[in-house]
């Protein structure tokens, strides 16, 4: 049996990345009309061109939403006869199955999560699977919660041959 992968949703990665980029822009254009503001009072500064506000309002959403989608496979969870490796852009995180005493699916704001416990008492939120409201909806969530949830305790309790 290969190795299970989870990942975000393309719906998930694109609002994701879309949400980010809003923030950015946000800061983008404060950031703007701040330097705006103190150039034209303390100098005799030109005023920004105008095509600089589109580029600082529309730029971040639209490469946010792009990077969303382009690092999508590289998020996620992935599961094996090893454990479970939490994977994102910058590197893969193992935890072997005998350190995880638990695996359940919990409400976290407005999203639905699925948390590992460990036998030192620690706990971690997997990237993926998740779900929410809009745009953070998966409608395979329960069955993705399923299948992790039996290939841990597979290999808790019995093992399963991978």
């Amino acid at each position: 049996m290969d190795a299970a992968r989870f990942s975000p949703t393309r719906q998930q990665a694109l609002a994701r990345g879309t949400y980010l980029g809003v923030l950015g822009s946000v800061v983008g254009v404060s950031a703007g009309l701040l330097a705006m503001v103190v150039a034209l009072t303390g100098t005799a500064a030109a005023a920004p061109p105008l095509w600089l506000w589109p580029v600082l309002a529309f730029g971040p959403p639209l490469a946010g939403a792009l990077a969303g989608v382009l690092l999508r496979p590289r998020l996620g969870t992935e599961i094996d006869a090893g454990g479970i490796h939490t994977v994102t852009p910058f590197g893969v995180g193992v935890e072997p199955w005998s350190r995880v005493v638990d695996l359940r699916a919990e409400r976290r704001g407005a999203r639905t999560v699925v948390s590992v416990y460990f036998e030192s008492g620690a706990s971690v939120q997997l990237r993926a699977p998740y779900t929410g409201e809009l745009f953070a909806a998966d409608p395979r969530f329960e069955l993705k919660v399923f299948a992790l949830s039996h290939l841990w305790r597979s290999h808790r309790f019995g093992g399963v041959p991978l």
